[in-house]
């Protein structure tokens, strides 16, 4: 009964350092590009101008709107991403491949560049203050803020200890957009990561949303209602942001569409409790990504307290 009791203690530390590893390739290979550009960044200032998005030079310099989502200019700003880039990629690319989670990450780095540089070209119109033009917009927050609402699509329910607080994966991406919008009005140094983190909760929900392709059913976007727009919000907000979210829903997916006998009628809205189903099933499949990890992480734990137990038998 003894031993059969001993292996779990050292399990402990074991994960614990599991931390440090099963790390993806393509996000150990975009983390040393972050880092890379980071230090091109520190050494060489000037390269800010020719790798940030500068909106006023973005016309002749429109590479500006892939790069400047890859240009961290601050070393917390670089260690946050890299981390962040390392433990969600860890969880998401496994349940939708490298290749998914690679064009992921381009459409929502892209897309919330055009939004920014949109944006800041407005504010000037509309102020005429050329500080709109001219600051230098960078870093991959827009993206990270994205991984998070592919976390709340994929594992809503799974609860996240944050301090003293657990909170569902679910709720993650609006208690960023909050804090980031409390935040900004006392630090007005961060005013200018507002808009990137904003705009890539956005982008990546309407990519998810409305034109992931789904594998398992070979349509495209996420119709359930647990990953609606008014999903983002507190629940006595939705009755005001339905209808609101349904004019939206009606310019991206106002075409018919042939029914393919999986749960779509005719005008694309989905049959009665096909998006419960849809739902369930992203939960069942995240969960058994989940426990297919920790098996591995349990199996390799064993296999190195047996290795030191054979080592110490020797000795």
């Amino acid at each position: 009964m003894m031993s059969g009791s001993s292996p779990p203690p050292p399990s402990l530390p074991a994960g614990s350092g599991s931390f440090f590893r099963g790390y993806t390739k393509l996000c150990k290979g975009l983390a040393v590009v972050l880092l890379l550009v980071h230090l091109v960044v520190q050494l060489f200032p000037s390269a800010v101008t020719y790798l940030a998005l500068i909106p006023a030079r973005t016309i002749p310099f429109a590479w500006n709107l892939i790069t400047a989502g890859y240009v961290e200019q601050t070393i917390p700003g670089a260690i946050v991403s890299i981390v962040g880039l390392l433990l969600f990629g860890k969880l998401l690319e496994p349940l939708w491949g490298s290749k998914e989670l690679s064009k992921f990450i381009f459409i929502v780095n892209f897309s919330t560049s055009v939004c920014v540089f949109t944006t800041a070209i407005v504010l000037y119109y509309i102020t005429q203050l050329e500080i709109y033009l001219y600051t230098p917009l960078s870093g991959f927050y827009g993206v990270l803020s994205g991984l998070l609402v592919g976390i709340k699509q994929l594992l809503p329910d799974q609860e996240l200890n944050l301090f003293v607080l657990k909170i569902k994966a679910k709720w993650i991406p609006s208690l960023v957009a909050l804090i980031s919008i409390v935040v900004s009005f006392f630090m007005k140094d961060l005013m200018s990561y507002l808009p990137v983190l904003l705009f890539g909760i956005y982008m990546s929900w309407i990519y998810l949303r409305y034109f992931q392709k789904r594998l398992e059913t070979g349509l495209k976007g996420d119709p359930s209602e647990d990953f609606s727009f008014s999903s983002f919000f507190p629940e006595f907000l939705r009755p005001i942001l339905d209808p609101i979210a349904s004019i939206f829903h009606r310019l991206l997916c106002g075409r018919s569409e042939r029914s393919d006998g999986r749960g779509q009628t005719l005008d694309a809205s989905p049959l009665p409790g096909s998006d419960s189903i849809e739902a369930n099933r992203r939960r069942e499949r995240g969960q058994r990504a989940l426990e297919q990890r920790l098996a591995e992480k349990l199996a390799a734990v064993r296999s190195s307290e047996s290795t030191s137990q054979d080592a110490a038998d020797k000795v």
